[in-house]
């Protein structure tokens, strides 16, 4: 497979995989708001926590960004993924806001029982 085609496999993966962080990351923050405390709402922590942890094991970057320097000489933010090059500077911190939230909610919720 020629250089290019690896990376654009790469960005389309990495793509579909923060696009699916995203629709767990706002079920989440939809299922703490309206009380749905369940199966899923933790499920959807374990997959964060799991997320958090391959972040650590590879300091802090993710495996497909680190496979996709091999590919790109390019220094952007978002050379291993389809996101604008802001968002994909800040999306840590984005995340790890809304994650912050989240869990803030969901503390409240389980002492007060609401």
């Amino acid at each position: 497979m020629k250089r290019v085609a690896v990376l654009v496999l790469i960005r389309a993966i990495h793509s579909l995989i923060w696009l699916f962080f995203n629709v767990v990351i706002f079920y989440l923050l939809y299922a703490v708001l309206v009380n749905r405390i369940g199966p899923l709402l933790w499920i959807g922590l374990a997959l964060f926590a799991g997320e958090g942890l391959v972040l650590l094991l590879f300091g802090m970057s993710c495996p497909l960004t680190i496979l996709a320097r091999k590919y790109s000489g390019s220094q952007k933010d978002n050379f291993d993924i389809y996101l604008p090059e802001w968002l994909a500077k800040y999306n840590k911190t984005i995340y790890t806001s809304f994650l912050g939230v989240i869990i803030a909610i969901l503390i409240f919720r389980l002492i007060t029982n609401h």
